[in-house]
């Protein structure tokens, strides 16, 4: 009795080309799922939600709906000119412009000191100055000097900053704090004459009702801010600005989120 044929060459081949395939096939499989398990265990949705910028999940939303509109390609244009300086006025001026950025610091003593309303106005004007994805300006500030309110803001933001430090932040960013002696109690948001609240919106809305698409609206609503700090420090060395998370809604009419709440008042010496 024959065990082997010709054709038994040709098994034993396919049969090791089956084997290696599944194997292959197991091992990707296994990687996958540690790879996996590594990201969830490292993801902090907190700070990773914070830190995206959600242009991409509107894009998507695009192709499905037709709501959304491209932009007037007839929008008017400002006339730029610019100023041109010496070399030695171009270095003096840059040197005071980083002399009076450096006074600034971040405190959470503040003086209940009143502060003209037009300081406020101005600094936000500033801001809004900005450059954005597209020009679409993202951004909302909400300027609240009502006590009760701002009583309510701290109450939000202390709840929020609690479950930050104990469940959120993880054990090395709180240690990280510890030496800036910081914590969820933010009594200066009482006492502030005025809190700055600062939205950005996902997406817009056009007269006719459909949606108008907010490019990197993350990055364009954080250099606002960054403009507006500098801005803050214009009037008066003295202003500081801290900025806690508010991760609650405001009552907006359009589609926003938080971005940061700035105390905006005097030091208090």
């Amino acid at each position: 009795m024959e065990f082997f044929s010709p054709l038994t060459p040709v098994f034993v081949a396919i049969i090791c080309v089956l084997i290696g395939i599944i194997l292959k096939s197991n091992r990707k499989s296994s990687k996958k799922g540690k790879s996996e398990t590594k990201s969830k265990s490292e993801s902090r949705p907190w700070v990773d939600d914070d830190l995206r910028d959600s242009t991409d999940l509107h894009v998507d939303e695009e192709d499905a709906d037709s709501d959304w509109q491209e932009l007037d390609q007839n929008i008017a244009h400002v006339s730029f000119s610019a100023e041109r300086y010496s070399k030695d006025e171009m270095i003096k001026r840059s040197k005071e412009f980083y002399e009076l950025l450096n006074k600034r610091r971040s405190v959470r003593f503040i003086s209940d000191e009143p502060i003209p309303r037009e300081v406020i106005n101005n600094v936000i004007k500033a801001a809004g100055t900005s450059p954005s994805g597209a020009h679409t300006e993202p951004w909302t500030f909400v300027v609240v000097e009502d006590p009760e309110l701002k009583h309510k803001i701290r109450e939000i933001i202390e709840e929020e900053e609690e479950i930050n430090y104990k469940k959120r932040m993880g054990d090395r960013w709180v240690n990280d704090l510890k030496r800036l002696r910081t914590n969820w109690i933010k009594e200066y948001l009482d006492t502030a004459p005025y809190l700055i609240l600062i939205f950005k919106q996902v997406y817009g809305m056009l007269p006719n009702g459909q949606k108008k698409t907010h490019y990197y609206n993350e990055i364009s609503v954080s250099i606002a801010c960054g403009i507006l700090l500098a801005a803050l420090q214009a009037p008066c060395s003295l202003f500081p600005a801290v900025p806690p998370q508010l991760n609650a809604s405001a009552g907006q009419a359009w589609p926003s989120e938080p971005s940061w709440t700035i105390p905006k008042g005097s030091i208090s010496m």
